[in-house]
């Protein structure tokens, strides 16, 4: 299930494989968008995780919990959202990381 995937050099992506083709193209832009503005906020941007785990499956009502984690100057700035919708899971997740470095 712990299947990894890497964008770019410093980016990973965990627990996303079931995760349609479609949907997958617009979360790697999300990520990827935010990724490139925290390399021009942050004092030394090392690298962005973010781990998705679908919690309480139930049908069509699922939530997503996403944990995202930059590695900043040797700090880990981390952050943690439970959503239903997984794209706002996402923004959410690394909007919080982005208010807190800049």
């Amino acid at each position: 299930m712990d299947d990894l995937m890497k964008l770019g050099g410093n980016i990973e992506l965990s627990g996303f494989g079931d995760i349609d083709g479609a949907s997958m193209v617009v979360l790697k832009k999300i990520i990827g968008n935010y990724a490139r503005h925290m390399t021009e906020i942050s004092d030394k941007y090392e690298s962005l995780k973010v781990t998705m785990k679908p919690v309480h499956e139930s049908e069509k009502s699922e939530k997503y919990e996403i944990h995202a984690q930059l590695m900043n100057s040797g700090k880990s700035v981390v952050s943690e959202v439970v959503e239903r919708n997984l794209f706002v899971a996402v923004d959410s997740a690394l909007k919080k990381i982005e208010s807190e470095i800049s």
